[in-house]
């Protein structure tokens, strides 16, 4: 099934979701699911698990997704534990499943290990993994970026250059990690594009839900949201009401900016996510 991808006159608008590890998450992902296929969203991405621990689960959910749900979906894929080989299996599934877009990550190591480790025959960077594909053809490839500058990288120069190397390999389109602060991802767009990264660049949101936990997730955290969220108090559902107009307001203004998608992690829920798009709907955003 082909997606609408970031490359057309207005902004996507999609949602990721993650293979649950228990019947109980599964039955509430489909909930979720059954929500979003209302929603009318461009595509919705299924990510891998560390050390590729849920590779059959995210295929699995990536077939149901488009076999009963009708919405196009976006495959994870990672270097971490597999060899090109097994890369070349994997990629004879998803071809076979229907699925043509990935996500083409280095990925985590596996739990209990706190460094990357490249299989002996395997791909040690993303822009490895795209290239292969890229070789073999049949798929269309995102990337990821860092505004807050990935943790590993030795300057937000090098951070950089690696994602032009990525577009370069292959990669069709890039999709952010988690931010709050816009003019941090506005300022790093503008110095991707002055770096030659051309691509287009598709912005990673999350509705607050908990500020302890989103505050985990990112190294800059404005004021003005920390305070609009605390002053929703200790109710949860004030508090996820609160992230949602938080979430609202930064969409407003990257779709102003002329921002080329938004991606919403949505940790398998049917609240916030779900609600922040009926709101842009309503405003006249995203609409197809």
């Amino acid at each position: 099934m082909d997606l609408t991808l970031p490359n057309a006159k207005r902004p996507t608008l999609s949602f990721e979701f993650f293979p649950p590890k228990s019947e109980e998450g599964w039955a509430d992902l489909r909930a979720t699911l059954e929500r979003t296929r209302t929603l009318s969203l461009d595509f919705v991405s299924v990510t891998y698990g560390a050390g590729g621990s849920t590779r059959a689960k995210t295929l699995e959910l990536c077939e149901e997704i488009q076999r009963d749900l009708g919405l196009s979906a976006m495959a994870h894929l990672t270097c971490v534990g597999h060899s090109r080989e097994e890369i070349d299996g994997i990629l004879d599934q998803l071809e076979k499943a229907g699925i043509s877009t990935l996500m083409a990550l280095r990925g985590d190591p596996p739990k209990g290990q706190t460094e990357f480790v490249a299989h002996p025959d395997g791909f040690r960077f993303a822009q490895e993994l795209i290239a292969h594909v890229a070789k073999r053809g049949g798929f269309r490839m995102g990337c990821a970026f860092y505004p807050e500058v990935h943790p590993e990288a030795v300057s937000a120069a090098a951070d950089l250059e690696n994602l032009r190397r990525k577009q370069d390999a292959g990669a069709a389109f890039g999709v952010s990690q988690l931010f709050y602060d816009v003019d941090l991802f506005l300022r790093f767009r503008d110095e991707a594009r002055r770096a030659g990264v051309s691509v287009p660049l598709v912005a990673g949101i999350m509705p607050v839900t908990n500020l302890a936990s989103a505050r985990r997730f990112v190294k800059s955290m404005p004021s003005d949201l920390e305070t609009s969220i605390l002053a929703a108090g200790d109710d949860p559902a004030a508090v996820a009401a609160a992230g949602v107009e938080q979430a609202l307001s930064m969409v407003r203004r990257l779709v102003a900016e002329g921002v080329e998608g938004v991606h919403l992690y949505t940790l398998n829920k049917s609240g916030s996510s779900p609600r922040l798009v009926e709101r842009l709907r309503s405003e006249g955003l995203f609409l197809r």
